[in-house]
């Protein structure tokens, strides 16, 4: 379980501190899905960052099942099995996605099992097994290799900052079956996704609404995705929850 205390992240701004995030709590239990939204700015890849060790917080806790984390860096983060997959994944020039997949798995694994992890995201393994991770792939294929890394990866907690960036219609409805999957399969694991998307939204356990920085709504998926998206304001503020 991830366990978040009174968890503030501030950053300089001429001369003063500006507040990104400010005195979140929460916990995020084993077995269950959940989706962080809110508008733009409100400081849900903050938050995601923070998580994942790639930012530091300025003050607070991050407990991960019992353990205190929050000195802990994105590598020893992620060897207590903290998975996190970028808005905008990072290209790797010379090495090839077989590579790639058993980097993330932590083992040699086959390319059979490699190719398999490839199909669970709608990608022909035979085309793309050998090929480079560079910038000849497009942001949708790049967006699913990392995916399928991070599904071979097997973390405890998986945070995706907004899978939904930068790909095809086609691409992220493949993206919903992926998570549907996990998410049937994920009895003593969490998921953790940042998203505008109703779709995605839609296959949460919980949802938590930030804005400013702090939660201004959470709760089961049928309690407040009606409250989105039956609030203009709402509306206004959390665009691209209406887009399929």
């Amino acid at each position: 379980m991830l366990e978040i205390k009174n968890l503030s992240f501030a950053v300089s701004d001429e001369g003063s501190g500006k507040e990104i995030i400010k005195d979140i709590s929460l916990e995020i239990p084993d077995g269950k899905l959940y989706v962080i939204t809110g508008p733009n700015g409100g400081g849900k890849s903050t938050l995601a960052k923070l998580i994942a060790g790639i930012e530091t917080p300025t003050s607070g806790q991050i407990i991960f099942n019992g353990e205190d984390i929050t000195g802990m860096n994105v590598t020893e983060r992620a060897n207590k099995g903290i998975g996190f997959a970028f808005q905008q994944p990072v290209k790797f020039k010379g090495i090839r996605v077989l590579d790639l997949i058993r980097l993330a798995s932590g083992k040699k694994i086959s390319v059979t099992e490699a190719c398999r992890y490839l199909s669970m995201v709608g990608l022909c393994a035979r085309e793309y097994i050998n090929r480079e991770v560079n910038s000849s792939l497009s942001g949708g294929e790049l967006k699913r290799i990392e995916i399928a890394t991070v599904i071979a990866r097997n973390s405890l907690l998986t945070v995706f900052d907004e899978p939904e960036a930068g790909i095809d219609l086609w691409s992220f409805s493949n993206l919903i079956d992926v998570f549907r999957r996990q998410r049937e399969e994920i009895a003593d694991r969490s998921i953790l996704i940042i998203s505008h998307q109703e779709r995605i939204l839609n296959i949460a356990d919980e949802i938590i609404v930030l804005d400013s920085g702090s939660i201004v709504d959470r709760g089961d998926k049928d309690e407040v995705l009606p409250r989105l998206i039956g609030t203009p304001s709402a509306v206004d503020k959390c665009r691209g929850v209406y887009q399929a």
